[in-house]
């Protein structure tokens, strides 16, 4: 039952050639590409679909400005993106599509958007298999939106029913349509799966009369909590802002929101996570078991955090992409 003092992220724009483009008088059109870094991963895909017909919920006076940047060593750089003033769909078609979809959800602490290694490198390895990839660009609560605790799920939602909308459209089956969160995206993807029918912003149009509910939920080093001990000191304060109430701290701690109709969760995380504790996983696990809803975990004795999509075979955690399809392709046969 929605709780009103718990909450105090496709008919829109199509970025694609000769489809309609947002009107200048918005906020313009999302950059084509401003990574700026010959060594950089090809951002953004060519077919990109803007979540809202307009400016989104909570607009300020002036957007945030696009920020793409490389991370890490010279070696393994990565991508990451903020000032999302246009939160978009970023399509990756599979060769031969099955039906099934993931939306894809990447972490960043709510401060940065890491599309690379946990949404560039998921529709690497994933289309293959046949699924369709939808890497969400979500909008950064720190970055001059009203009511900033509500716009990633704002987005979320908006996401999910957009992508039942034009399922036909991308060739996917509405009712095989997951969702895939790292870390901070992972909380994101939990919010989702436990508060998908909270009202958090008004309809714009026929797509928001549809179901959000994603139909099984993979969660990979996943923020399910802010309580302490289990939480990301970091994702807490740029969601809800520093010095968040105990009742803040609660309302958006999707492991305390587990119901029976959550849907099916499957946990991926290393043991030796040092940034979001195991524990995390295993606090929404056991609310999952407690609610019967089905759910399947796997650890890995290491791996870290951040870990992604691993590229070598003999990483920690490199299989935990064929587990989670497999788990994912049962429950979408039940």
């Amino acid at each position: 039952m929605f709780d009103p003092e718990r909450r105090a992220f496709l008919a829109g724009s199509v970025m694609l050639a000769g489809a309609a483009q947002l009107r200048a008088d918005t906020w313009g059109d999302p950059p084509t590409n401003a990574v700026g870094d010959p060594a950089a991963p090809p951002w953004p895909p060519p077919e990109r679909i803007a979540l809202w017909p307009g400016r989104p919920p909570g607009s300020g006076a002036a957007p945030p400005v696009y920020a793409p940047t490389m991370n890490g060593p010279a070696d393994g750089r990565i991508l990451w993106i903020r000032g999302i003033a246009i939160p978009e769909i970023n399509v990756f078609r599979p060769t031969r599509p099955d039906g099934s979809a993931l939306l894809v959800i990447p972490g960043g602490g709510y401060n940065f958007v890491s599309v690379q290694n946990e949404g560039i490198d998921v529709a690497r390895r994933f289309t293959p298999t046949g699924t369709a990839i939808f890497v969400l660009t979500y909008r950064l609560p720190d970055e001059g939106w009203a009511r900033r605790e509500r716009v990633p799920l704002q987005d979320a939602q908006r996401a999910m029913r957009l992508l039942r909308a034009r399922a036909q459209h991308f060739a996917i089956d509405a009712d095989r349509i997951g969702v895939l969160g790292f870390s901070a995206g992972g909380h994101l993807a939990a919010d989702l799966a436990t508060a998908y029918d909270e009202p958090c912003y008004e309809a714009v149009d026929a797509a928001d009369r549809i179901s959000a509910r994603p139909n099984h939920a993979g969660l990979v080093y996943p923020v399910t909590s802010f309580q302490q001990g289990l939480g990301h000191d970091y994702s807490r304060d740029n969601l809800l802002g520093a010095g968040a109430s105990a009742a803040a701290v609660a309302a958006h701690s999707p492991a305390e929101h587990v119901r029976a109709d959550t849907p099916p969760c499957c946990f991926v995380h290393a043991l030796d996570d040092d940034a979001v504790p195991a524990a995390a996983s295993l606090a929404m696990l056991d609310a999952c078991r407690r609610a019967h809803v089905p759910a399947e975990a796997h650890f890995f004795e290491a791996g870290g955090h951040g870990f992604g999509v691993p590229q070598k075979p003999d990483a920690p955690a490199y299989s935990w992409p064929e587990l989670f399809m497999a788990w994912s392709r049962r429950h979408q046969r039940l």
